[in-house]
């Protein structure tokens, strides 16, 4: 009976070794026809060994005559015979699983030396119905998916693309490198964008959370301690984790842009702001810090909006664009603005940001300027008045009675403002209405506070007093 080696070596008496250290069985003819029965039977031979090595536990003899199988297919040039041995090598009884990772690596290899494109879909999806269900080649199997679904996309197929890249939930795949994975899903939100399915595209991007673009890379390495999950390398290929953080906010603006969700795009493009890269580019942050200045003034009244209006106001880089800053010190002004007069001077300005805002969306956005003007003139309004007629204010909103009466309403329905309109007598009231028990207990708190101060008038003239007869005695 022959031990394992005796096998392994009477069959590489019958083959010889090429300069690299691998079998070469190449004895085929310069054509495919010519060579086929010799590339049979040395396939034969080859599935034999393999047999052997793989039911004796050989995990490298095993590696070897698998992917020795798949390179003497390559060299021949045959590709159905490849992809057919694929299949046979992955499905034989108790293989190994080292095995099946070797082979799906080895013809990853292949792919990009394909002769058409036909022939490396085939290949594609002959490694993708291999490595599937296999969680030791969950990775290779999404870079495959990765693979065809660039080339779906080129072929005009992007919804075809977008399925296929959805099947893989990379976020449970802990091998793979952050980079890696965040870039997948990236890619993902990419595609449900092109085919405009917002909705999945907003679901796939919370799988992302922008923390993670704060991380410092450096203090992520670290060697993994024994009995830990060894982290892959990310492919060359894959951006560093500050590209990623732009591609990521970039596509969010996309998304954002369709809801015309006009705070939230200013902070993607705070965020994008603040990337070194960008910061320490004149030519790169000025757009940006534009883009920040048009989308805070487009933004309705916040809180989080007037918080980033003020921290932006305070940048220094605000200096460069002159214009930007007077707009903006404009709007946090507790004072009325003339429409007519801002758009004049910004109107120029606008024109040139209208690429920036969209086609269809530059009509729009000019309308919604206008409209917070307006909200900014009433929020000014209702500070300075408690009482005042509706003609008025109409006169002070440049407006007629009853735009100034519907742009009034959907602020109060919108909670931005409290007002009531007594319309019989054309009054607006800015105060709030209160009950007897509030104004019981403010005349408590203002008589408590009226009693604090006169006792401490009485003990500061009592001091006095004191002072003045302790001198006199002396």
């Amino acid at each position: 009976m022959y031990t394992r080696s005796s096998l392994f070596f009477s069959f590489i008496r019958s083959s010889t070794l090429n300069s690299s250290g691998s079998f070469d069985f190449t004895t085929r003819s310069s054509t495919m026809e010519g060579g086929g029965g010799n590339l049979d039977a040395q396939i034969e031979q080859l599935l034999n060994l393999e047999k052997q090595m793989r039911l004796s536990g050989d995990v490298a003899g095993t590696k070897k005559a698998a992917t020795d199988i798949l390179e003497l297919c390559f060299k021949a040039g045959a590709w159905k015979t490849l992809n057919d041995q694929i299949v046979v090598l992955s499905k034989r009884r108790g293989q190994l699983k080292q095995a099946v990772t070797a082979m799906v690596q080895q013809a990853m290899q292949y792919i990009d030396q394909t002769p058409d494109i036909e022939t490396r879909i085939e290949l594609i999806k002959t490694l993708n119905n291999v490595s599937a269900g296999k969680i030791y080649v969950e990775i290779e199997r999404a870079r495959l998916i990765k693979r065809l679904a660039k080339i779906k996309e080129e072929q005009g197929h992007i919804a075809e693309a977008a399925d296929l890249m959805q099947e893989i939930a990379v976020e449970t795949f802990g091998a793979m490198a952050k980079t890696e994975k965040i870039a997948f899903i990236l890619e993902q939100v990419r595609l449900c964008l092109d085919r405009q399915d917002y909705v999945r595209a907003q679901i796939l991007s919370r799988k992302i959370s922008p923390r993670v673009f704060d991380i410092d890379a450096s203090k992520e390495k670290k060697k993994p301690k024994e009995g830990d999950g060894v982290v892959e390398e990310a492919p060359a290929d894959i951006p560093s984790l500050l590209e990623l953080k732009r591609i990521y906010y970039e596509l969010m603006i996309r998304y954002y842009i369709h809801n015309n969700d006009y705070l939230e795009i200013s902070r993607c493009y705070k965020a994008i702001y603040e990337i070194p890269s960008v910061k320490e580019n004149p030519a790169q942050w000025i757009p940006v810090l534009r883009k920040i200045c048009w989308y805070l003034v487009l933004s309705p009244y916040d809180p989080m909006q007037s918080s980033l209006l003020n921290s932006t106001l305070e940048d220094k880089n605000l200096s460069e664009i002159p214009y930007f800053r007077l707009l903006l010190k404009q709007v946090v002004t507790m004072e009325v603005i003339q429409w007519t007069a801002l758009w004049n001077t910004y109107k120029a300005e606008f024109e040139n940001e209208k690429s920036m805002l969209g086609g269809s969306l530059g009509d729009k956005a000019a309308d919604d300027l206008k409209q917070r003007i307006i909200e900014h003139n009433i929020l000014v309004v209702s500070k300075y008045y408690s009482r005042i007629t509706l003609k008025r204010l109409a006169e002070l909103l440049c407006l007629t009675m009853q735009e100034a009466e519907k742009h009034l309403s959907d602020m109060v329905v919108s909670k931005a403002l409290v007002a009531k309109i007594d319309r019989p007598i054309g009054i607006v009231c800015f105060q709030t209405s209160k009950d007897s028990n509030n104004v019981l207990n403010s005349w408590a708190m203002n008589l408590e506070k009226l009693l604090d101060l006169v006792e401490k008038s009485c003990h500061q003239i009592h001091k006095e007093t004191m002072i003045h007869k302790a001198a006199l005695k002396a």
